[in-house]
């Protein structure tokens, strides 16, 4: 009677409340059950229930005693074979039509997907299961597959970046409050508060779809941030279908059990936020990464060959930069330079592709990218390693692959530097006075034939003017404007489009002061925080009057062409906030005399300088057309001394 007391308990998931909440109790009934094993003939019915309930005891104490298991790697599988933790993470789950974020553990023969129960204060901390997929009945859809599944809905750039800056003003905000040795209670707040705002974005930003369907005809979509995660998961579960697998069921009593053991067996305890950091970790690199791609060897047959550059940014990986393809061939050499912008960036991922052509092979599922994956490989940017005036060579290894790149680090506030041109020949680094009174012109002649460029062939372009164009390409185009060469217009048709767009970016971020003046900068600042909208609107436009001629007439030329590449956000993904967000602080940012003491903080790549040049420049992106002749005419006043 007393076994099947004991059996009847084990088989019941009260048993694994039992186990959960009282572990001293579990050992108890360790030593129970292996007593009555020892006293039970192995034909007697209630031998294999017995077995089953030690073999759940076993596997549940090894999870929550480290003596026991201080690898905490292994949990026992129904067949009593060792399962191991092979992977782990964070991932975005799109379920019913809303955002989740989900723990996802890898197994050796299963995939479960799980979130943190809330417990109180004091409890031991549980996952709940919300779903599993043993890997024997896992499948990956086939792109045919992928054209029927629902398109995600993915969160503008815009509200991206504009969360972006709220907490970088609140990390802002705490570090003041700390250096002025503020209240803990205040400090708390803010932390709170930049950590909702840090979850919005790890819950928002990613937008590549990882799907896997279970071959019952149940299917699920993850969203990532990056091709590599999706690659990562990919494969490791890849790796594991090549063994011997069986389909199998859990039973309630075993999924809770090998659900209790997630937490002491994971490997990655926090979501990756910023605010999860302690103090005392290396805040990351802010500025400008310069990556040289020199070439790549190891590919057993040739290919059309490229690669792509990512860093971290606010907890999740954003893509960077990408080579041009290199066709038919095993050694690429690429050679091909790029300036990378940090935002507390701590890792540089490199991905390297063969080009699809094969139009039948495509994916048409959103943001999905159809390229097959050669290699990949991530390395720490060490602060020390880095920030150094020379270029530090690398070798990067994936699957077999070498890729061989160069980089070095520039700081924010030297990047960022007027430095006006010593000799006054060129237009880089020369008044645009200057330049426009000797090329006897309104506008700047390398303003006009870069727009005119980007406006034929590139505004179409997905991300151009945000996506790195090659700098070597920039460069040579620089010294082609700077001589005034009569082969300017020949390299422009045959040069790659994010190069030209890279040209006019860096031609006003040369300039020797900003495109809307040193002079008229704080009144600028001011305009845009009045909140009366009549106001703004006498002042900002009261401020334009006040421009110089040439720069008036370029600035609102440039205005008009970012209009109209917004006009293709459906395609090129540019919104207006977008192209605010890159040209703002290049029209704006004041010149080296006027600029001490802007940059006093690592976050302050989003200050409060920077997040008002980027919203002045909306204003005039979102305003009605604004005619140079209209705005000269107009005679309204406004009491401001500008």
């Amino acid at each position: 009677m007393e076994i099947l007391v004991i059996v009847r308990l084990c088989c019941n998931c009260t048993y694994v409340w039992v186990l959960l909440d009282r572990p001293w109790v579990a050992h108890s009934m360790l030593t129970h059950i292996q007593d009555l094993l020892k006293h039970t003939p192995s034909d007697h019915p209630d031998y294999p229930l017995l077995q089953d309930a030690l073999r759940i005891s076993q596997n549940f104490l090894s999870s929550i005693n480290e003596d026991i298991d201080p690898r905490r790697t292994a949990v026992t599988t129904p067949k009593g074979e060792t399962r191991q933790l092979i992977k782990d993470g964070f991932l975005v789950e799109l379920s019913e039509g809303s955002r989740k974020l989900r723990h996802v553990f890898l197994f050796t023969d299963v995939l479960l997907c799980a979130k943190l129960k809330k417990t109180a204060v004091g409890k031991h901390q549980q996952y709940d299961c919300k779903w599993y997929v043993p890997l024997a009945d896992l499948v990956f859809p086939s792109p045919e597959e992928s054209e029927h599944c629902p398109q995600v809905h993915v969160i503008p750039d815009h509200e991206l970046e504009d969360m972006k800056m709220k907490i970088s003003a609140i990390k802002s905000e705490v570090q003041k409050e700390k250096a002025n040795k503020g209240q803990s209670r205040a400090i708390e707040r803010l932390k709170k508060k930049m950590f909702e705002n840090e979850f919005w974005l790890l819950l928002n930003s990613p937008a590549i779809p990882f799907r896997i369907h279970n071959r019952n005809g149940k299917s699920y979509l993850f969203l990532l941030s990056s091709d590599y995660e999706r690659s990562e998961w990919r494969e490791a579960i890849q790796k594991l279908q090549k063994k011997d697998l069986q389909a199998f069921v859990l039973s309630s009593v075993e999924l809770q059990v090998l659900t209790g053991s997630c937490f002491k067996l994971r490997t990655v305890h926090n979501i990756p936020v910023t605010s999860n950091k302690d103090d005392d970790e290396s805040p990351g690199l802010y500025g400008f990464l310069h990556v040289i791609v020199h070439s790549a060897k190891g590919f057993k047959q040739s290919a059309n060959l490229y690669c792509t550059l990512e860093v971290d940014s606010f907890g999740y990986f954003v893509s960077k930069a990408k080579t041009r393809v290199f066709r038919d061939t095993t050694e690429p050499q690429w050679n091909e330079e790029f300036e990378i912008e940090l935002e507390g960036s701590q890792s540089l991922r490199i991905l390297c592709y063969e080009k699809c052509y094969d139009k039948t092979k495509l994916n048409k599922d959103n943001n999905e990218i159809v390229d097959k994956i050669m290699g990949k490989g991530q390395i720490q940017l060490d602060p020390q390693a880095v920030q150094t005036k020379n270029w530090h060579m690398d070798v990067i290894e994936m699957n077999g692959i070498k890729v061989e790149f160069s980089m070095k680090f520039t700081s924010r506030d030297m990047s960022l530097k007027r430095t006006p041109s010593k000799k006054q020949t060129g237009v880089f680094g020369v008044k645009i006075s200057v330049v426009t009174k000797r090329e006897r012109s309104k506008v700047p002649y390398i303003v006009r034939q870069c727009i005119e460029e980007v406006e034929k062939r590139g505004i179409e372009e997905v991300g151009i003017y945000r996506i790195s164009g090659v700098a070597t390409d920039i460069q040579a185009l620089k010294a082609v404007f700077d001589a005034n060469n009569k082969d300017i217009l020949v390299m422009l048709s045959d040069m790659d489009i994010n190069a030209i767009a890279g040209t006019l970016k860096l031609y006003f971020r040369e300039l020797p002061e900003p495109l809307l003046t040193d002079r008229l900068y704080p009144a600028f600042m001011e305009g845009i925080a009045l909140s009366d909208p009549a106001a703004k609107e006498n002042c900002m436009m009261h401020l334009l009057r006040s421009l110089p001629d040439p720069n008036l007439i370029t600035f609102l030329f440039l205005l008009e062409h970012l209009k109209r590449v917004a006009e293709k956000e459906p395609i090129n993904k540019m919104s207006l906030h977008n192209l605010a967000t890159v040209f703002g602080p290049t029209l704006l940012r004041p010149s080296e005399g006027e600029s001490k003491g802007h940059l006093t903080l690592a976050s302050d790549i989003w200050s409060h300088d920077v997040m008002a040049q980027v919203q002045v420049l909306l204003y005039y992106l979102q305003h009605p057309p604004i005619s140079f002749t209209e705005l000269k005419r107009n005679t309204l006043y406004f009491s401001t001394d500008v």
